[in-house]
């Protein structure tokens, strides 16, 4: 009984005491952003590079990012829009799986939200600047002002005014349809703020940093509304349910927190994330589910009402969550550095990578189906003990200049034999 309850999450109709805890399990690595659709569907974004879309336990995937995908947004009528460390956002149609890129940033796309009238798609880049891109189509307008990496964005409810916070530290506010576009600073709390909610009728202003901070602020002047920060950092996941008044915080050790917006008060402080952070977090429609992502390829799905009584999630469930004492040297390096972007298993995957089964001996850029960079797939590369030692010891990127791996290496000579060996019975 409990299973079936949990897959049908979306229906309004069940009544509190029949929720359970629920996963929803699918993705090839970690779960990045989380959103809510116009028709109920639950949008997860993840470091496989895809976009699932969830009603019930079979998802369907939305296929187009180079890197993995971290935010997402609704746009209503069947559409929604995606950011991803390939510097790009993706405007989906959901039924279809229709997808139309749109290009301009020069850094990862951090955060994207739409303004009120759906007619404009804002976007918040680790190159400093806010993209503001006409949904009727049309060049993109880019602001300038932060002086570091912009973490989020979100509009006003009157779409005249557009917030933004930074690695500077700042949460800046501006009046972005004007001719000259200045922003203005309504908090600088010192350390770099990654994640802000706008309530409702823009009445406060919730914002989680680096440093642990969980501040409420008036969104007219800066003022302090409330301070719920805790001995926790960073603070990387904020969510509001405006009917139920409920804002959820998560953080860097796992921990996510409830509060009443309408009493300003902490309701739940619960260890969601056996090991890891909490990346996203999503209400369910009636807000009675609260739906999280970290560093396991799982979706996790508590009711709020009975967030006590359950314990930490992925504990037990994937092998690089594991405690490193219980590894060998060679497994515990391919934990740390190839696990979440690469299967042992034969193909299919929904890794970001490619499969490593059958890998000693193979041609780079062999996989079928796999969509590798120019320079793997014309590349002369054959993986053996040299090949894999000297990826490991140049490290990727002077290695295979131009490739998709991300920058590692592994600076002992053992640690690198260790990881061949274990490859080598691994990979058969």
């Amino acid at each position: 009984m409990r299973g079936w309850l949990a897959a049908f999450w979306l229906l309004a109709a069940v009544p509190a005491a029949g929720q359970e805890f629920t996963t929803l399990k699918g993705h090839g690595g970690p779960v990045m952003g989380l959103a809510v659709l116009d028709d109920g569907t639950l949008a997860s974004a993840s470091f496989d590079n895809s976009v699932g879309l969830w009603r019930g336990r079979d998802p369907r995937w939305l296929e187009g990012h180079e890197a993995a995908v971290i935010a997402l947004a609704p746009m209503g009528e069947g559409h929604l829009v995606s950011g991803g460390d390939d510097f790009d956002l993706i405007v989906w149609e959901r039924d279809s799986g229709t997808a139309t890129r749109l290009e301009g940033h020069q850094g990862k796309v951090a955060s994207v939200a739409i303004s009120p009238d759906g007619a404009w798609i804002a976007s918040a880049s680790w190159d400093g600047s806010i993209g503001l891109w006409p949904v009727a189509g049309g060049a993109p307008r880019f602001l300038k002002g932060h002086d570091a990496s912009v973490t989020d964005v979100a509009f006003a409810a009157d779409g005249a005014r557009l917030f933004s916070t930074s690695a500077d530290g700042t949460l800046r506010v501006w009046r972005w349809q004007a001719a000259d576009v200045v922003s203005r600073v309504l908090v600088d709390q010192g350390f770099g703020i990654n994640e802000l909610v706008v309530g409702p009728g823009d009445a406060w202003i919730a914002y989680g940093a680096v440093d642990g901070a969980t501040r409420v602020v008036d969104a007219e002047n800066g003022a302090e509304v409330a301070d719920f920060t805790l001995d926790r950092r960073p603070v990387l996941a904020l969510v509001h349910h405006e009917g139920t008044g409920q804002l959820a915080a998560g953080d860097g050790h796992g921990f996510i927190m409830v509060i009443d917006t309408g009493a300003w008060k902490i309701t739940r402080d619960f260890k969601a994330m056996g090991r890891g952070p909490v990346w996203a977090l999503a209400f369910s429609p009636d807000g009675r589910m609260l739906y999280a992502g970290g560093l396991s390829d799982v979706v996790y799905g508590w009711p709020v009402a009975m967030l006590d009584d359950y314990d930490a999630a992925g504990e037990a469930e994937h092998s690089f969550l594991r405690p490193p004492e219980e590894m060998e040297n060679g497994e515990r390096q391919f934990m740390r550095k190839c696990s979440i972007c690469h299967a042992l298993t034969p193909p299919p995957s929904r890794k970001a990578g490619p499969t490593l089964h059958g890998l000693f001996g193979r041609a780079a850029g062999a996989v079928t189906g796999y969509p590798y960079s120019p320079i793997l797939a014309n590349s002369d590369i054959v993986w053996g003990d040299e090949s894999i030692d000297a990826l490991f010891d140049l490290g990727p990127d002077h290695y295979i200049p131009g490739s998709k791996m991300p920058m590692q290496r592994i600076t002992g000579a053992q640690d690198r034999q260790d990881l061949i060996a274990y490859l080598r019975r691994a990979t058969k």
